[in-house]
């Protein structure tokens, strides 16, 4: 059984650059992971914007002036009750839309 010391690490270069890779991989999908939903009835006109598929600001002003005057949304599919969101763009962000 061969141990690794760090004279027979310098033999393999790559396993720094493959490790420094992989430890950048990782960081970048728990980021990508952390901003991945919504929550309608918190977010900001320009999160909204910027992170729902097919909402400008336009719509998302839509979404927080309806939120303000009706209330919280209690379902993901009350969102269609605002004007100019119908079952195409809920399909586009099911997965990132939440309610909490």
């Amino acid at each position: 059984m061969h141990s690794f010391t760090g004279s027979s690490l310098k033999s393999f270069p790559f396993i720094g650059h493959l490790l420094a890779a992989f430890i950048i991989t990782y960081g970048s999908i728990t980021v990508a992971y952390a901003a991945d939903t919504v929550n309608i009835n918190t977010a900001s006109i320009q999160v909204l914007a910027q992170e729902l598929v097919g909402v400008g600001l336009e719509l998302a002003k839509r979404i927080v002036d309806f939120r303000e005057r009706y209330g919280e949304f209690k379902s993901i599919e009350a969102l269609g009750d605002v004007r100019g969101i119908g079952q195409s763009l809920l399909a586009k962000n099911e997965e990132k839309i939440v309610i909490e």
